[in-house]
């Protein structure tokens, strides 16, 4: 690293020196017979602090966000954020669906934004497949569209009165008027708004995409909470971390993503691994890209304290959600908690302020007061 780089990381790195945190991607539950309650009660039982749901799409299963939402009621700190396509999704229902996670789950839902080329999915709503900086585009869009509709209802929207038989004061209701930018690569749209749900507990979900889509022309860097940073080896995702904060500066959370595969119920990684069952591997043997740690439980340990002390949080693919699970809970997370590196989840928080961020007030509310007040 050059002294340059060196200085801009110390700053950050001075000011978030608290333990870090670490999410899990339940995308197992369900492929592997595991019941999804199950699943995230014994990953939030570990001491995980965030859920994840891919959405890959599988028979006879829930789609990441039903999945999330059935998790909801049935825990009480872990974060459950499940990933959203914002190319081939109305983002209007993207919007009203997460604002309901947020309300099931009490304040703790996010959204991985995803945006990749798909002709399947293109075909099956009957658009041309989106390509390269198409996608970025459709995804600040839907991004964009998302945290209009949610600041649409203010906070104190619902009145309840009775004597005059009014739920919501109407006043307190606003347009979204959003409209595609012009030379968007796609068909063009425009929501009006308001949202048919009230404004969600948080005020804003945190918003997560990966790091490759987001930085100048392309998804902006304000318009999300949190980045996920990938690299093709355990050897190169810190000093991948380091350049990603550099670049998108200290306003976003940056989480790395590992896939792993650990020593097992007697039979060692690298034997598991040589039988196909790799950490991250698609539905059709295909590589995940991240990452990969295979070994004992106490060299991930060290491998996680490293990551912790440049990335705000890891996420982690297992290999086998039942396996690798059982190994995360007893010899990992609390070798993490005893030495510092991992923080305590948060009994009653919300993801933002897991994230460390403040509840934002509804941009439309500030408008509307300066309306009122005639200037």
């Amino acid at each position: 690293m050059s002294t340059s780089e060196s200085s801009a990381v110390e700053p950050h790195a001075a000011k978030t020196r608290r333990a870090g945190f670490l999410a899990i991607e339940l995308d197992g539950a369900g492929r592997e017979g595991v019941d999804i309650s199950r699943a995230v009660l014994a990953a939030e039982s570990a001491g995980f602090h965030v859920a994840t749901f891919a959405d890959a799409p599988a028979p006879g299963r829930a789609n990441a966000l039903q999945r999330a939402a059935f998790a909801g009621p049935v825990t009480r700190t872990i974060a459950l954020v499940p990933e959203l396509d914002t190319v081939y999704t109305e983002p209007f229902h993207v919007s009203t669906q997460l604002a309901s996670l947020d309300y099931v789950s009490g304040g703790r839902a996010g959204w991985i934004a995803t945006a990749a080329e798909s002709p399947q999915a293109a075909a099956a709503v009957g658009r041309t497949s989106a390509t390269g900086g198409a996608l970025s585009q459709e995804a600040a869009a839907s991004i964009e569209v998302s945290r209009r509709l949610w600041d649409s209802w203010e906070d104190d929207a619902v009145i309840r009165d009775v004597a005059t038989g009014r739920y919501i004061d109407v006043d307190k209701l606003h347009y979204a008027d959003f409209e595609t930018p012009a030379g968007f690569a796609g068909a063009g749209y425009s929501v009006k708004g308001p949202s048919i749900i009230p404004r969600p507990l948080q005020g804003q979900l945190p918003v997560i995409a990966a790091a490759s889509l987001v930085g100048e022309g392309q998804v902006p860097a304000d318009a999300v909470d949190g980045v996920l940073v990938s690299a093709p080896t355990p050897e190169l995702l810190a000093a991948e971390v380091r350049d990603v904060r550099v670049r998108l500066g200290g306003s976003v959370a940056v989480i790395a993503e590992l896939d792993v595969v650990l020593d097992s119920r007697g039979q060692a990684a690298a034997e598991r691994a040589a039988a196909g069952r790799l950490a991250g591997s698609g539905s059709d043997g295909s590589e995940s890209g991240r990452a990969r740690y295979a070994g004992t439980a106490a060299g991930l340990t060290d491998l996680l304290a490293e990551l912790l002390s440049e990335a705000d949080g890891v996420r982690l693919h297992p290999a086998s959600l039942a396996l690798e699970l059982d190994e995360l809970s007893r010899l990992v997370l609390p070798e993490l908690r005893r030495t510092g590196a991992l923080r305590a989840p948060v009994q009653d928080g919300t993801f933002r302020d897991l994230l460390g961020l403040t509840r934002p007030a509804s941009r439309y509310a500030h408008s509307a007061a300066a309306v009122a007040a005639g200037n």
